[in-house]
């Protein structure tokens, strides 16, 4: 009988276990193949919440890496001005927009800027995330602790790795960059 009910507590918790770190996966869809990112709810909640309510509402859909710099990362996330589907679309504004949504207060941790990891771009204000995040290509320990570190690429980084390239003198500008074909939670 206990090694029974001890049975039925492993299972229930594991179950739980699976549930939970489920919500925290999401897919996203590129020309090359699909990434499979994990999101730390746990180290920055509200960034996590923004990029589940943008992205499960269709709105990383069709935007650009409108940045891309040669070993070190691939931007994107403007949802004003980077969805190519949009009537709003301006390249050459690309990367100046954001959501409908309020700004995010920093949720600086200690998680390091390695390969794979997902961090919110924003401006000189550390409190002005709002839609834009980028994928590390490479380790960039510069950056630790001064963006908010939100999740990593768990597979298919060598789908990331296939974005294209932005102009190194136009500090990574892209002309007809690659999009997201959709984002969204597993």
């Amino acid at each position: 009988m206990n090694k029974f009910f001890i049975s039925i507590l492993v299972m229930f918790f594991l179950t739980i276990n699976q549930t939970m770190s489920e919500e925290n996966i999401m897919i996203l869809k590129l020309k090359d193949g699909d990434v499979k990112i994990e999101l730390f709810e746990d180290v920055a909640p509200n960034h996590v919440k923004r990029i589940k309510e943008l992205a499960n509402s269709g709105k990383y859909n069709n935007v650009v890496f409108h940045r891309v710099i040669d070993g070190f990362m691939a931007q994107t996330g403007d949802v004003k001005f980077g969805n190519t589907e949009s009537k709003e679309f301006d390249l050459r504004r690309a990367g100046m927009g954001g959501s409908d949504l309020p700004d995010l207060k920093e949720e600086f941790n200690s998680l390091p800027h390695e390969r794979g990891t997902l961090s919110m771009a924003r401006s000189s204000d550390p409190n002005s995330a709002n839609s834009q995040f980028f994928i590390c290509f490479k380790a960039a320990p510069f950056l630790d602790r001064q963006y908010t570190v939100f999740g990593k690429v768990i597979e298919g980084m060598e789908n990331v790795d296939k974005i294209k390239r932005g102009d190194e003198n136009n500090n990574g500008s892209v002309s007809d960059p690659d999009k997201i074909i959709s984002f969204k939670s597993l």
